[in-house]
């Protein structure tokens, strides 16, 4: 059957105490909407209504897409309202309502709860809990059918008592959803349409209320101020964490990792503590990654090392090579197989060949350099005038001397060298020596100044 999903968006959030609309607060680098419209996107559907309040502007700015419909809620009356102004974009079989601070529902739950809606049968994901206060409890008959849901501030001491609540994720038919919006009243301790009403309506309709769970209650857990929001953040690592391991890597402390992306993994591979993981990476069989490290949109080949404290951002990590520590490979950064990069090199827009290293202290910058080169410790790419970038590109086998400085444009052929303390303008041939210093001059008899009283 065809599915129409709306999402519950519009709500200020003032306990967050931010500038920011709430649902644009990050979980994992993502914001909490953006977590619930790819859930969304993995169940297939027609449309995908967004309905937005405070910071419109900011939330059609930051989530885009073809399949996404935004619909604006100018007032906020309630969740009867808000799925009432999105009433027009609905043509679908069923109709499936999300919240768009309830970043970790799972697509599977989701499919649970849709194969129980037809023609006339609701379904309600509802969620057990020790304590439910704030939750509108769920009333059942004698026979355990769903009745009604009574929100918290309008529930009774005997209805709060009830430990099965409402978690509002709700799927209904689409021929009678708006039938039911359309009876809603305010009559209510908020003064609010209360899209929980609606239950009571099908009921008395003659419909059937079927429930389902969640595995786990945190699925269903919103985000009203920074405390939430970081409970959700942690159980979200957590479940990243098992993931991976259970895809055979070894995380050294499961308590510090961050995934905030996407990951694709492969056999041992060996994570240690406070490890960032952003964007896309790619980590193939017996990587190693030391602790805090930083990796982004990066791909670490078989057998790669990266040691501690090193920064990867858009870079390729070649089989066997390593980087680090305290190394940084800005975007377009390329090491081959076997290559090193050791402590404080910085690589931007630069490849390394195969078996080429760069051991310490270097920038190297918009620079093709051959298999096997050595670069000195020192070695600066000078490749900015103030107005443009320039490349330097070395052969295979160049030998750079320590402290030299590279003005590109700049070419070195196969087998060149360098010698230390040089300052490189012009191109230097294959297997010939380029020197640029100044001759040294002792002065015999030379005083050292003394500090004047």
């Amino acid at each position: 059957m065809s599915l129409d999903i709306v999402i519950l968006a519009a709500g200020q959030g003032t306990r967050m105490r931010s500038a920011l609309p709430k649902v644009l607060h990050p979980v994992a680098g993502k914001s909490m909407l953006g977590h619930v419209i790819d859930t969304a996107r993995a169940l297939q559907p027609k449309s995908i209504q967004v309905v937005i309040g405070h910071g419109a502007e900011q939330v059609r700015q930051r989530l885009t897409g073809d399949d996404l419909a935004f619909v604006v809620q100018a007032e906020q009356l309630g969740t009867g309202h808000a799925v009432a102004q999105a009433l027009p974009n609905l043509s679908a079989e069923r109709v499936l309502i999300l919240y768009g601070d309830v970043p970790l529902i799972e697509a599977d739950t989701l499919q649970r709860l849709l194969q129980k809606v037809g023609p006339e049968q609701l379904a309600l994901l509802t969620v057990k809990l020790d304590d439910p206060t704030g939750y509108g409890r769920i009333v059942r008959d004698a026979r355990g059918e769903v009745q009604a849901i009574v929100e918290h501030k309008d529930a009774s001491d005997e209805q709060k008592a009830i430990r099965e609540g409402n978690t509002g994720i709700l799927a209904v038919p689409g021929s009678r959803i708006g039938e039911w919006l359309g009876r809603l009243s305010n009559s209510n301790a908020q003064g609010e349409y209360y899209l929980t009403d609606v239950i009571a309506m099908a009921v008395a309709d003659g419909l059937r209320v079927a429930t389902e769970q969640p595995l786990d209650a945190m699925e269903v857990q919103g985000a009203n101020d920074r405390i939430q929001l970081a409970e959700l953040e942690r159980h979200y690592q957590q479940r990243a964490a098992r993931r991976l391991m259970a895809r055979g890597v070894t995380l050294r402390d499961p308590a510090r990792f961050d995934l905030r992306g996407e990951v694709e993994v492969g056999r041992d591979v060996l994570i240690d503590v406070n490890v960032v993981l952003e964007g896309t990476v790619v980590i193939e069989d017996d990587v190693q990654i030391g602790p805090n490290c930083v990796i982004k949109d990066s791909t670490l080949r078989r057998g790669a090392i990266v040691k501690a404290n090193s920064h990867l951002e858009g870079a390729v990590v070649g089989e066997s090579a390593d980087c680090g520590p305290f190394a940084r490979l800005r975007p377009g950064s390329v090491l081959g197989a076997k290559a090193h990069v050791g402590n404080f090199v910085e690589l931007k827009n630069a490849t390394l060949g195969d078996g080429a290293k760069a051991g310490h202290l270097s920038y190297l910058g918009d620079a093709e350099i051959g298999a096997r080169t050595n670069i000195g410790a020192g070695t600066i790419t000078c490749n900015y005038d103030g107005a443009n970038k320039f490349r330097t590109v070395m052969g295979e086998d160049v030998f750079i001397g320590s402290n030299s400085s590279l003005v590109a444009p700049l070419n070195l052929g196969d087998g060149a060298t360098t010698g230390a303390g040089s300052t490189i303008t012009e191109d230097v041939p294959s297997h010939t020596l380029g020197l640029g210093r100044g001759r040294q001059r002792n002065i015999e008899g030379w005083q050292r100044p003394k500090k004047q009283s």
